[in-house]
């Protein structure tokens, strides 16, 4: 009969997808996971030995935490509190939590176990498969759209082409040659709503390399009217993408930043366009349905005016823009790139805020949703 390995607990709470925090006698924190890491946006040094308190009582909440943490710790009387309220980096969010009393032996005081289920991360991930299923169904349309435009240009392009010889005469060359632009530009249009057909070339690539190439074009464009910010973290892993794609990406985003601040000069009275690229790992991520234990998170955040609220939930869709000279075309090409490197897009923005956030995957090994 074969043994079981011997197995590391705290590598198993490690790899749990409930929060998992302890907390000491004097209620400060002793221990968390990785999934309450990435919950709080803590590490672990970080939070040893802060109150437990900070973290759990929202300042409005009447229900005194205090109290109810030293019943359980000294009665072992555990409770449960649902869509309870805790602020992380100046954001609500909403769990439900367990405190229960952890017995460590007689020699030692008993510890408080608290596990926490962020109900924001449920909603986040219905919410982001609708999106999945609508996106797609979009794409789908708009490529349909798109074949159907483009079958009868060829045919108008051609016909206008044997009027203007047979007409052989100057005053209307210029109405034949007016036609005959704007297929070109119809056209052009048409393979931008097609996409790419090209299959991604996979390879191991470190994504500070096409942020690199990307700054110089933007520094390039802007002349340095724009203030550029590198917040990189250079202990990154490499990740499994086509590196061009990957440029395609960050470039079309970082060009609607810039056009955003442009385009809106009297937002800037009292401060600069600012533009940061910034890399991070991002712990017990879902991406598109998948829950992976860590990502590689590539921010390019700026300070403009923001996207509109009434746009923001379908920013991604095709031919949804705020901008008035947009196709609506970029973001959803961007948002299709990604998901065929098992990754995506998200964004956040507020006046004076607006963050893009890429996730890309780069262990092959996944949490269970």
């Amino acid at each position: 009969m074969d043994q079981y390995p011997t197995i590391d607990y705290r590598l198993l709470v490690d790899n749990m997808s409930t929060a998992i925090l302890l907390v000491d006698k004097d209620l400060n924190i002793f221990y968390l996971n990785s999934s309450c890491e990435a919950l709080f946006d803590v590490s672990l040094t970080r939070a040893l030995g802060q109150p437990v308190i900070n973290i759990l009582h929202a300042p409005n909440d009447s229900f005194d935490t205090h109290e109810a943490l030293l019943n359980t710790l000294h009665k072992g009387q555990a409770y449960t509190r649902r869509e309870a309220i805790i602020n992380v980096n100046f954001k609500d969010i909403h769990v439900d939590y367990t405190v229960s009393q952890l017995s460590t032996g007689k020699s030692y005081h008993p510890l408080l176990l608290i596990e926490l289920n962020s109900t924001d991360r449920m909603l986040k991930i219905a919410k982001e498969e609708n999106s999945i299923q609508q996106h797609q169904v979009a794409r789908q349309l708009i490529r349909g759209v798109a074949h159907e435009i483009k079958n009868p240009l060829g045919g108008i392009r051609g016909a206008t082409q044997l009027l203007a010889r047979s007409l052989n005469d100057p005053q209307y060359s210029e109405f034949t040659d007016v036609i005959i632009s704007e297929v070109d530009r119809l056209r052009t249009l048409a393979d931008t709503m097609l996409g790419s057909r090209q299959l991604p070339s996979y390879e191991p690539v470190n994504v500070h390399e096409p942020l690199e190439r990307v700054r110089s074009l933007i520094v390039n464009q802007t002349k340095k009217k724009i203030k550029i910010t590198r917040d990189y973290d250079l202990s990154l892993p490499e990740v499994k993408a086509d590196r061009d794609q990957l440029i395609q990406v960050i470039l079309n985003i970082s060009v609607n930043a810039i056009q955003a601040m442009t385009e809106n000069k009297d937002f800037f009275v009292d401060h600069q366009p600012e533009l940061i690229l910034r890399t991070r790992i991002q712990r017990l991520v879902t991406i598109n349905g998948v829950l992976n234990k860590s990502a590689v998170r590539i921010d390019i955040q700026d300070n403009g005016p923001g996207v509109p609220e009434e746009i923001l939930e379908s920013v991604f869709y095709p031919l949804v823009t705020g901008r008035a000279k947009g196709t609506g075309l970029g973001l959803s090409i961007a948002q299709n790139i990604m998901h065929q490197h098992n990754g995506m897009i998200e964004c956040q923005s507020v006046p004076g805020k607006t963050v893009f956030s890429l996730y890309l995957p780069w262990e092959s090994n996944h949490v269970a949703k």
